[in-house]
């Protein structure tokens, strides 16, 4: 019987949602195996095991941080795992077991953040991208949310595609009750949510929405996600260009997402640069139509349910969101397809794949 470690330190973050499902779903189909979950300290009340041959214990070793690569190495080595399946790239290098590596997109290494040091980012930055040569090299199998990613790994890294296996992730819909913000009851608006990161490209999305503004003067501009840093430059930006009806909601619930979804004329998502696109997939499940950029993955995990434009032309932008704003047909045809898009992926499938992969790797 083989014992599974499962690096979750990830599992509260903006990344989480997919070691969540993982564990979630292997709780349900693998009775074979003994699993330890690896969680930060202050996780550990927030996630229990469903499964008594799975166990939780308290990692506090740091991404990116020596505690990652001494003690964190000390932890695995005591624990004598006969797999380790890290969740995210960042991992003891030294660390010479079998391992699985979940690399979900490259994108921090073509990316600056502005809200950080640029010199600490830049260094950063180069260890980073040193980090995943390593990684891909001295991992057993990796694993990739879609097919682009598993290319640009091949790509950046030079290892082979065998050891590359695509595990698509999925969307869930919300089931709490729609919660209404109060604010937007009545009103004509487009939408985004996530992080505010360069590449997520909502500087081009508000420039968009100014040309909108010229035709669709009633139509506002939600940008939901956390309120930080970038959030706050995007919010004086449009206060310096004096951009109406751009509304930053800030933390939004569940219910309030679900409501923004049912509610929009259309979910747009502008990005440069992505890994699955999850957001998109959510927004068609609730019967929001979708308009995206045609970057990386995004049209790989869409199909032919989203309406592209090219990220980098406003104008295109513009017009292909005021296409679903105007056009009754084709917003109907893209609600319709996106429903049926969303439910091609799935969860469950995601982590019976992963399980394979396990078994796979033990076996050799």
């Amino acid at each position: 019987m083989s014992h599974i470690v499962i690096d979750a330190r990830e599992l509260r973050t903006s990344t989480g949602r997919y070691i969540e499902r993982l564990l979630h779903y292997l709780q349900q189909i693998d009775n074979d195996h003994d699993y330890t979950v690896l969680l930060y300290p202050k996780d550990m009340d927030s996630w229990a095991p469903a499964n008594p041959r799975f166990t939780k214990l308290s990692c506090p070793h740091k991404e990116f941080t020596f505690s990652e690569q001494i003690g964190m190495l000390r932890q695995l080595r005591s624990l004598q795992p006969d797999l380790v399946h890290f969740g995210m790239t960042q991992q003891p290098i030294l660390y010479s077991g079998k391992t699985i590596t979940t690399i979900h997109d490259l994108t921090t290494v073509r990316f600056r953040n502005p809200a950080k040091n640029p010199l600490i980012f830049t260094i950063k930055q180069q260890v980073y991208r040193g980090v995943i040569q390593a990684v891909a090299r001295k991992s057993t199998a990796i694993l990739t949310g879609s097919a682009f990613v598993k290319g640009d790994v091949v790509d950046f890294t030079g290892i082979s595609p065998d050891k590359i296996t695509v595990t698509h992730e999925a969307a869930d819909s919300i089931f709490v009750d729609p919660e209404p913000i109060q604010a937007l009851i009545g009103k004509q608006f487009i939408m985004y949510i996530g992080r505010p990161q360069p590449h997520k490209n909502l500087d081009r999305l508000i420039k968009a929405f100014a040309l909108l503004k010229q035709n669709q003067p009633d139509l506002h501009l939600v940008l939901a996600g956390k309120q930080d840093a970038l959030y706050k430059k995007h919010e004086q930006r449009v206060l310096e260009l004096g951009i109406q009806d751009v509304v930053f909601t800030g933390f939004v619930s569940e219910g309030q997402l679900r409501w923004l979804y049912e509610n929009c004329r259309a979910y747009v998502f502008p990005s440069l640069s992505e890994g699955f696109g999850l957001p998109g997939l959510e927004a068609m499940r609730h019967a929001a139509p979708v308009v995206s950029s045609n970057s990386t993955c995004l049209p790989e995990i869409y199909g032919d349910a989203a309406k592209y434009f090219e990220p980098l032309d406003v104008p295109a932008m513009a017009d292909c969101i005021e296409t679903i704003l105007t056009d009754d047909a084709t917003r109907t045809a893209m609600i319709m397809k996106g429903k049926s898009q969303s439910q091609k992926y799935s969860w469950r499938r995601m982590a019976e794949q992963t399980l394979r992969v396990y078994r796979n790797v033990l076996d050799d």
